[in-house]
């Protein structure tokens, strides 16, 4: 078994091999040429069995917005094995090789979309807030009737498209992934897809739109795989661009986008999960975590971080899994150590322990999610690996009060 950089020469067919084996491509040479797109516009890796390419990691770089800063991000945008070539330990060490290549980019946090709970955890990934899928009859929307006439958005407008999702508005957690390969692969790769939107940028460049799947395009039901827009106005047109979908569509989901509750724009939400429940078009609220995140930079993450009513001083005993993972010349060992953590409006940690402070004892999974607003410290101490006294996480429970990170791009 060995890890190597993927060399396109070499790897494309057996990359493909493996990601037609997963059920991620079809044998399409448009597919095909977007994976290309996907692969060459961030950086992979690739384990050996045999000489052949049996697992590939590819990441991707962008931005993660904290409150208002824009953070230097990687995304771990695909991980996969073949079925030969599982539980023999390949795809960890290629996730590990891959974040200590990332240190020379300067992302000082990474982010991924997990197949279950507990794999990514062994590389000190923490799982992030909740999302919210919200199923509903289109027709049952409360918002405004009659938007504009909309305008077609193709596979073939992938670069305005991704334009407008960097130009979004984001909150806290927001991702952005920077490649427009990134955009155009998952375009192409929508199944039965459905695009609509408009024209109000400069230039009469696509401002604000929506991107559909379909079950079936008669009827539905649609699953909006994103939205962009920059303001109330605009996504309350998109809005009422899915209502007009409801007098033929049975059923619209779309996961709840950022700082906002779609519970407000449903018209009697409870009924509608009475009367469809247990049918394809039944409607309701679903509630899952499927990303995670953790630190690559402690130092570089705190720095973003602003507290008033500080400051709040502790000793930080931080653990982090990935380093058994990791081959002995990586140059990037993780971020596990000792460490005095100062929390103000200015924040910052030192290496080293003071004996007059507090002390607490964390995995960097437990750590990231403290510092991303997951959840608040007296709630990790129950269900993480976060010990700290009583007194020093009720301090962190008032002075990190941060909005619900949502990452509003799927990784």
């Amino acid at each position: 078994m060995r890890l190597r950089k993927y060399d396109a020469t070499r790897d494309r067919a057996p990359v493909q091999r493996i990601w037609r084996e997963a059920g991620w491509l079809q044998r399409d040479e448009e597919q095909e040429e977007a994976l290309d797109g996907f692969i060459e516009a961030g950086f992979a890796m690739v384990g050996e069995v045999g000489g052949a390419a049996e697992s590939v990691s590819v990441t991707a770089r962008g931005t993660l917005r904290y409150l208002s800063d824009d953070l230097p991000m990687c995304a771990l945008s695909a991980v996969t094995t073949s079925p030969v070539a599982r539980q023999q330990g390949m795809a960890s060490r290629l996730v590990a090789a891959c974040l200590a290549s990332e240190a020379a980019s300067g992302a000082v946090v990474a982010v991924l979309g997990m197949f279950d709970q507990g794999y990514y955890d062994r590389l000190g990934f923490g799982t992030g807030g909740y999302e919210h899928l919200v199923r509903f009859h289109p027709a049952w929307l409360t918002v405004e009737d009659g938007p504009r006439s909309a305008e077609r958005v193709t596979k073939d407008d992938w670069k305005e498209a991704h334009c407008a999702r960097l130009c979004r508005q984001r909150a806290h957690g927001g991702l952005n992934l920077t490649p427009p390969a990134i955009t155009r692969a998952e375009m192409v790769w929508t199944k039965r897809p459905l695009g609509m939107g408009y024209r109000d940028g400069p230039g009469g460049t696509l401002s604000h739109y929506i991107w559909c799947s379909a079950e079936n395009l008669e009827h539905g039901p649609y699953h909006v795989r994103w939205m962009t827009y920059r303001d109330r106005k605009e996504f309350r047109e998109l809005m009422a661009l899915v209502k007009a979908l409801g007098d033929q569509i049975g059923l619209v989901s779309v996961l709840e986008p950022p700082s906002m509750q779609l519970q407000d724009l449903l018209d009697r939400p409870f009924m509608q999960h009475r009367i469809s429940q247990g049918s394809a078009f039944s409607a309701g609220i679903r509630a899952f975590a499927p990303w995670q995140v953790r630190i690559r930079d402690l130092q570089g993450c705190l720095q973003h971080t602003h507290v008033i009513g500080g400051p709040i001083r502790f000793n930080l005993v931080l653990e982090d899994p990935v380093e058994a993972y990791l081959e002995q010349d990586a140059l990037w060992r993780g971020v596990a150590g000792n460490y005095v953590v100062t929390l103000d409006s200015t924040s910052y940690s030192e290496p080293g322990m003071d004996p007059s402070l507090p002390t607490m004892r964390a995995t960097v999974n437990a750590f990231t999610r403290l510092w991303l607003g997951v959840r608040c410290a007296t709630g990790l101490s129950y269900t993480d690996v976060l010990v700290a006294p009583r007194n020093l996480l009720a301090q962190l429970d008032t002075a990190l009060r941060l909005p619900d990170p949502k990452p509003d791009w799927e990784v």
